[in-house]
């Protein structure tokens, strides 16, 4: 891919100032890293990928888990805390397949409270928009 004009300057500011926004949140730093890179592969965002697996390995996620977060549902990895926020985050990221389906919100809102869900929803929605960002603009990993 060509690598495009990038964002203008007050455009990337303003959802550079929504992301610190959102990532100003108590969830876990590792779950939020998850929903990035979950979003990123369904998206096929390389440079979200890359950036965030090298951001989950800074903060002490497993190789392991890094490598098989695409195939959560088949892995004894992952908490049903987590497969529910990544049922969820897949559900949102993929939102004009089946829409959001009420058992999928449901099992989320099973682990988490109000304030936690929305975290969870925000932090899905901000980076399918970095990763639409990073696409349109042929951004590539490093």
């Amino acid at each position: 891919m060509t690598k495009r004009p990038s964002l203008h300057a007050a455009s990337y500011t303003a959802m550079k100032n929504f992301a610190e926004q959102v990532a100003n949140t108590e969830l876990d730093k590792k779950l939020i890293e998850l929903i990035k890179i979950r979003a990123s592969q369904l998206n096929g965002c390389a440079f979200c990928l890359d950036m965030h697996a090298k951001d989950a390995r800074a903060i002490g996620e497993s190789e392991q888990r890094i490598y098989t977060v695409s195939a959560w549902r088949d892995t004894p990895f992952f908490s049903e805390a987590e497969q529910a926020v990544l049922a969820l985050t897949e559900a949102v990221t993929l939102v004009s397949e089946k829409h959001v389906p009420d058992a999928v919100y449901e099992e989320a809102a099973r682990h988490f409270d109000n304030r936690q869900l929305s975290e969870i929803l925000m932090t899905i929605i901000t980076i399918n928009g970095w990763n639409r960002i990073a696409i349109t603009t042929g951004m590539m990993p490093s």
